[in-house]
């Protein structure tokens, strides 16, 4: 039951997510540059957790911070911030469809990572490493076909007059040209840095029980790190000051979701592993195709179709895997309890009796 809780939580950050990407995009065809984006929401996400981190240790004293901790967590803000900035270049030259359909790689992308770092065990003559390795290949294929092929286009409902005029509100002709290879290769860099986030997330929160500290701190280091990235890439000072409308509504909610997502997703790293939390990320194929035809006006691709259920499959098996896994691991140490009672028993007696020596 308590798994449950814990997924029902995750998928609803998940759909908090593709949320935030979907208004990210309308903003920033309204002309909201990608690295204000990252830059503001994570900046405004680190003063709204400052009173909360406040109040939650209020009485509950926060764990001391050694040097070591704030190294992990300066690294963590930098992984994030990358994150954040490639995913937001791709959304830009792409759509939150293909970025969703992309982050299906996370799974994938977080076992190869926890083998590395002695996170996850690969044994080949497991069942459990087999379909894990299987589906991870599966789903790096897949995403490949999302990336590189785009296909034609597929009309799933047609448009009503309602529709087109909500659309009409949030999307403006804008100079940027979708282009699908491009973005699509910022987003796979997105993942990598997404994968290599959870897996530090699950080494600090192991050692250091804040999970908002953990967030707040971060923050303060990856807004930092945007900060000097938006310096550099934006040379026009306007671009500082977003407008009224869609663009501080994104900007708002965007905040909402980084601080309320990552401290989630960090507590459970901690609880559950990196790539118990990298399962759920396929699920944003479906909730980004229904809030990007309903309300951005994108239009689903027969690769994204065809990429998207190879991935799907190849998650899926990779969940298989990880389940069976899950369920050795508490059959062996069922057997290991068993055992260590069986040997604290003090009326145990000799496998063989004890052999009488002839004189």
């Amino acid at each position: 039951m308590w798994e449950i809780k814990v997924g029902l939580l995750l998928l609803a950050m998940e759909i908090m997510n593709v949320s935030s990407n979907t208004l990210g995009k309308a903003a920033m065809a309204k002309g909201l540059s990608n690295y204000i984006f990252t830059t503001y929401t994570h900046g405004v996400a680190f003063l709204f957790l400052i009173p909360i981190a406040f109040l939650f240790h209020r009485k509950n004293p926060a764990p001391p911070i050694s040097i070591g901790i704030i190294l992990r967590l300066c690294l963590l803000g930098v992984l994030c911030g990358g994150c954040s900035i490639f995913l937001y270049i791709g959304i830009r030259y792409s759509s939150p469809t293909l970025a969703s359909a992309t982050n299906n790689l996370s799974p994938a992308f977080t076992f190869i990572m926890g083998i590395i770092f002695r996170m996850e065990v690969l044994n080949l003559r497991n069942e459990s490493s087999i379909l894990k390795s299987v589906g991870t290949i599966i789903s790096i294929g897949g995403a490949f076909i999302v990336t590189l092929y785009q296909g034609m286009a597929i009309t799933i409902f047609p448009a009503s007059p309602t529709e087109s005029s909500l659309s009409s509100l949030l999307i403006i002709e804008s100079d940027i040209q979708p282009n699908w290879t491009f973005g699509g290769l910022f987003l796979v860099f997105s993942c990598i840095f997404l994968s290599l986030s959870y897996v530090a997330k699950t080494w600090i929160a192991r050692d250091f029980n804040s999970e908002i500290l953990i967030t707040l701190i971060s923050f303060f280091f990856e807004t930092i790190f945007a900060a000097s990235v938006t310096l550099l890439a934006e040379t026009d000072t306007s671009v500082w000051t977003p407008t009224l409308g869609i663009e501080i509504i994104a900007l708002l909610f965007g905040a909402l979701e980084v601080g309320v997502v990552n401290t989630v997703q960090t507590w459970a790293c901690g609880k559950k592993g990196p790539l118990f939390v990298a399962m759920f990320k396929p699920l944003q194929m479906i909730i980004a195709v229904i809030l990007g035809v309903s309300f951005l006006g994108d239009v689903l691709h027969l690769g994204s179709l065809i990429g998207g259920t190879i991935i799907a499959i190849g998650f899926y098996t990779v969940m298989k895997g990880k389940s069976e896994e899950e369920s050795k691991k508490e059959v062996d140490e069922s057997r290991f309890i068993y055992s260590s009672d069986d040997d604290s028993s003090p009326h145990k007696l000799p496998l063989l009796p004890n052999q009488i020596q002839s004189v």
